[in-house]
């Protein structure tokens, strides 16, 4: 029992080791994205506290709060071997293509009256409170109200007065990025068309579940 005590003694000063010398890296990149030596030093962090966890569940049937899996260190490796990371923490190997995400998403509205109460509630949560906000009027304006109210996510619609139909996201890399200024505000096709040269990786289909037909998949599912 004295040999194996030895040894998680010496697995604990390992894991401590390991936080002080990625505590150093950290501290020495100051923010900088895709650090190697804070990787490096993460992956024997991780692995330090992997072997410790094991050895102790091993010794004595315990465990520490520490979640972890091993890291291939092989791997770890590999992170970094098609990056070059410049003495200025920037990458030296710049993607050349611009990748553009574009995606549609459609609605159905079961009732018009209650989609409009739910703007007019947003909207009344975005002006100041010594202003007067005028009604929504339309469907389209309600649904941009939430859309604002959400700072644009496509969660914010995720609301029982909007029924999601099939969507679709696409992943294109493209030669210049969006420039919002070649276009007029009401032209909502010109930048989402894709350019002659625009290659597209792929798509993904969104088929949402409505709720009886979830119940009839989670019934399916052993």
């Amino acid at each position: 029992m004295t040999d194996q005590n030895a040894e998680l003694d010496a697995a604990l000063e390992r894991v401590v080791e390991a936080a002080r010398k990625h505590l150093t890296a950290v501290k020495a990149a100051q923010g900088r994205v895709d650090d190697d030596d804070v990787w490096q030093a993460y992956v024997d962090l991780n692995n330090a506290s992997f072997a410790y966890d094991e050895q102790l569940l091993e010794a004595f049937g315990e465990v520490t709060p520490w979640d972890v899996e091993a890291i291939d260190p092989d791997e770890a490796d590999a992170r970094f071997g098609g990056a070059s990371i410049g003495a200025d923490g920037t990458a030296t190997d710049p993607y050349e293509q611009v990748i553009s995400v574009r995606q549609r998403r459609d609605y159905r509205v079961p009732s018009v009256a209650a989609l409009l109460r739910v703007a007019d509630a947003a909207r009344q949560n975005l002006v100041p409170a010594d202003e007067e906000p005028g009604p929504v009027e339309s469907v389209g304006e309600a649904v941009l109200e939430l859309l604002q109210a959400g700072d644009g996510s496509l969660s914010s619609l995720d609301v029982p007065e909007l029924e999601p139909l099939d969507g679709l996201l696409t992943v294109s890399e493209v030669k210049e990025p969006l420039d919002l200024e070649a276009y007029a505000d009401e032209d909502g096709e010109g930048p989402f068309a894709p350019a002659p040269d625009d290659l597209l990786v792929g798509r993904l289909d969104e088929h949402p579940f409505l709720p009886d037909e979830e119940d009839d998949h989670a019934g399916h599912n052993h």
